[in-house]
């Protein structure tokens, strides 16, 4: 084959390639959700004269031809193996794999993030828990980069700086630590979350601090579906998926949750959301701003309430055994100034519990 041929079948092929992936683009209909990135994709944007001659036009429909390019996740798939695999990055959008598992790297330490969080506590605390409540204690949840950061050469925020700049900050609390409670084990491979099988000594920890008690005696239930994480999707990497697995007992087949939210009853273990975008939803119906789980079997009056964070989910059903009430508050999704039109506060016992990722990214804290 003479060269004038080859580079006829060269520019031929590459026409084909640009402008058949031009003409898919075009007759696809797009996509509503990118379920591995677990975010909405981009719509076509509003074409007026305002929008170009203001350039938003333009930078929208970059998005937009980004978000519904043909085959983007087998591309974002074939780039994450090229960036690992063949150029050795030790990360790929600031995520990367390590013993196993996949995480996202979390760095520096922001005081100022710190900061913001323990005032926004501060203002709870003044508002409606100082010569009011019962007892008040805190708690840090450290991501699994705790355990997998340093050792494997990824830069890590230093967490005893911290947890020490938190308690610092929250004089009037009492500090359980649960640090020694756990190890990288005790979290999904494929996603930030602990596992809730594994996290049964955290709940007696600290209900043991708090001055309750906790059979745990449990049945272990396996989902069938698959578990995917938020990591495998961030990566884009071909992950091996986890399980999802749910503890049960007679105190849990009794509670009831109520939902303020909807104004209804949901499950403890919501199993529809097992084929969700998220199956770590299962645990109380994901992100909820304000829930009231009542255990009629408790051998107790007392009551908690718990600020937390979604890790919180998968902890609250266990350590609901050791109180006839437990509340769950989470300020990200409701403002504190609202808290008086729902709960009462005198008497009882309250946790602050947040992981590591909310403290050091505060800003969804209202």
């Amino acid at each position: 084959m003479s060269a004038k041929i080859k580079n006829f079948v060269l520019v031929g092929l590459c026409t084909v390639f640009i402008f058949g992936f031009l003409i898919w683009g075009l007759i696809a209909p797009d996509g509503e959700i990118s379920k591995s990135e677990r975010r909405p994709l981009a719509k076509f944007p509003t074409l007026s004269a305002d929008t170009i001659l203001s350039g938003e036009f333009m930078t929208s429909f970059e998005s937009y031809t980004l978000d519904q390019f043909p085959l983007r996740d087998n591309f974002r798939t074939l780039k994450s193996l090229t960036a690992f695999y063949v150029f050795n990055q030790q990360d790929s959008n600031d995520i990367f794999i390590a013993e196993g598992h996949a995480s996202k790297l979390e760095y520096p330490l922001n005081e100022d993030s710190i900061n913001y969080a323990t005032d926004r506590f501060q203002y709870v605390y003044d508002t409606y828990l100082e010569g009011n409540a019962g007892n008040v204690y805190l708690s840090v949840i450290p991501d699994k980069n705790f355990f997998l950061s340093q050792k494997n050469n990824y830069p890590a925020i230093d967490y005893n700086a911290m947890i020490n700049k938190v308690t610092e900050n929250m004089p009037y609390a009492q500090y359980i630590d649960i640090t020694d409670k756990l190890t990288l084990s005790d979290y999904y491979t494929t996603d930030s979350h602990w596992k809730q099988e594994e996290i049964l000594p955290v709940a007696q920890h600290l209900a043991e601090n708090m001055g309750v008690s906790l059979k745990g005696e449990y049945t272990e239930t396996k989902a069938e579906t698959p578990f995917y994480g938020v990591y495998s999707g961030q990566s884009a990497l071909p992950l091996k998926a986890d399980t999802v697995t749910y503890l049960e007992n007679e105190y849990t087949q009794s509670y009831t949750v109520y939902d303020f939210e909807t104004d209804s009853y949901i499950p403890v273990y919501d199993t529809d959301k097992l084929t969700g975008n998220d199956p770590y939803e299962m645990y109380l119906a994901g992100p909820k701003s304000l829930l009231v789980i009542e255990n009629p079997k408790a051998e107790t009056d007392k009551e908690l309430i718990i600020f937390r964070d979604s890790f919180t989910s998968s902890l609250a059903p266990l350590m609901c055994e050791g109180y006839s009430k437990v509340t769950l508050v989470d300020i990200r999704y409701i403002s504190p100034e609202m808290l008086k039109n729902f709960i009462t506060f005198e008497g009882k016992d309250i946790l602050f519990i947040y992981s590591t990722s909310v403290l050091n990214n505060s800003i969804t804290i209202k």
